[in-house]
């Protein structure tokens, strides 16, 4: 696990219920606090759920879980921030997300938590004030059923690039009806699923672009999107559903139509095991190819924008219960297997569990192989209404693919750029 997340350094950059706040104590009393965490991983609610009962029932402090729907959670922060009973303890996605909440985020130098982090590459750290500890490595790729691959006569063995992937996908699209299933899975552009393509599969061709030009603050020059465009052809045109319902379809969707066999890829990321045990068996996890950079040594999209922030607006008391709430959470035997094994989290603490989640496992064994891990520059990206205006041109061309419309999405990308930021820095 050291290793691993040495490694993955190097490689990356970079409602249910709402809790009551304590009553006032009383003189010659001490005000016990509680904890209101706003989940940001519908995934993993269940999980959250269980964590925060046992550690209610262990030490008798209040703890609620809420989690925001997928796509909502900026959203969902916004309105809960404004409200008497705020949450203790929320996320921001990065440094960009930290410019809009530094205000509320609590210094977490020196806390017990902050001193079970493996290392200041995993906080956000500004002005010498600790403001964000990550609390989740993950790894996404192309999810891959091998056995359905192997109906249709390939083997993953056989992708090493996205000229493979490309032939592969186009021979199993053109013999859907003999086979019995498509090659992608539907790139569903609702909210549930567009961050898929507008963040994870965008995060590609800014990588690149990054590594090869170098990082202008403010301006990006869109040098990789026609591999972008590419890659997004594949997936819309190689598909289950016809790319006009794009707009409509769903995450669940997705994960439907993987689990009863009916695509065999599908592009997601480790935390997507849960939803695949049914078929976790067949699957396994394969870099995200767009023909750019050295891809015989690629490996998959390794990072994090999960930052836990505890708000330094809630009674001193709340603060404290949140840090030792998040402390048991990465150093106590219930709290490590709810998170390591339940959750199926890589954390990057001293005492983290190895993982159970297979595609965690595949990304190690990569790794050790010598591939170089993705990392995620999503964070970097100036501002939701950035992603969404992608999003949006995406569904667009995909509805109706001329140039012209693939010319609005480098449109979105590059000039939106550089007016969110501008918008957001100004």
């Amino acid at each position: 696990m050291k290793k691993l997340l040495a490694l993955l350094l190097a490689g990356a950059m970079a409602i249910s219920m709402v809790a009551c706040s304590s009553a006032p104590a009383t003189e010659g009393e001490t005000e016990t606090g509680s904890v209101y965490y706003l989940n940001f991983k519908p995934e993993q609610d269940a999980q959250w759920q269980a964590l925060a009962a046992a550690y209610t029932e262990e030490t008798g402090v209040p703890v609620t879980v809420v989690t925001a729907a997928s796509g909502q959670y900026e959203t969902t922060l916004m309105a809960e921030m404004g409200k008497d009973e705020a949450p203790t303890l929320f996320q921001v996605n990065g440094p960009v997300g930290l410019a809009n909440w530094k205000d509320y985020c609590y210094d977490l130098s020196g806390s017990d938590v902050y001193n079970e982090l493996s290392g200041d590459s995993f906080a956000l750290i500004e002005d010498g004030k600790v403001y964000g500890l990550a609390y989740v490595v993950e790894t996404y790729g192309i999810i891959a059923n091998k056995t359905l691959l192997e109906k249709a006569g390939h083997s993953v063995e056989e992708i090493a690039s996205f000229a493979d992937l490309k032939a592969v996908c186009e021979d199993i699209q053109a013999r859907k009806d003999e086979l019995g299933f498509a090659a992608f899975s539907s790139a569903g552009m609702d909210g549930s699923s567009d961050w898929r393509f507008k963040t994870h599969l965008a995060n590609l061709p800014l990588t690149f672009e990054y590594q090869t030009e170098g990082i202008t603050p403010g301006s990006v020059k869109g040098t990789y999107l026609d591999a972008y465009r590419a890659i997004w052809d594949l997936y819309i045109n190689n598909a289950t559903c016809d790319p006009a319902e794009l707009s409509a379809k769903t995450g669940n969707d997705a994960v439907t139509e993987m689990v009863e066999g009916k695509a065999v890829f599908y592009q997601n990321g480790t935390w997507a095991a849960g939803d695949l045990a049914a078929i976790i068996d067949d699957l396994t996890m394969i870099p995200l190819y767009i023909g750019v950079g050295d891809e015989a040594n690629q490996g998959l999209c390794t990072g994090s924008e999960n930052y836990w922030c505890v708000n330094s607006q809630a009674s001193q008391a709340d603060i404290d219960a949140t840090l030792a709430f998040l402390n048991w959470c990465v150093t106590s035997e219930k709290g490590l297997n709810g998170m390591c094994k339940e959750m199926g989290f890589v954390i990057p603490f001293a005492k983290a569990l190895e993982a159970d989640n297979k595609f965690v496992q595949e990304a190690n064994a990569m790794i050790a192989e010598g591939k170089t891990p993705v990392g995620w520059n999503f964070p970097t990206m100036p501002s939701e209404e950035w992603k969404n205006g992608v999003g949006t041109a995406l569904t667009a061309y995909a509805a109706d693919q001329t140039d012209d419309n693939w010319a609005a999405v480098v449109t979105a990308f590059v000039d939106g750029w550089a007016s969110e930021y501008a918008l957001a820095n100004g």
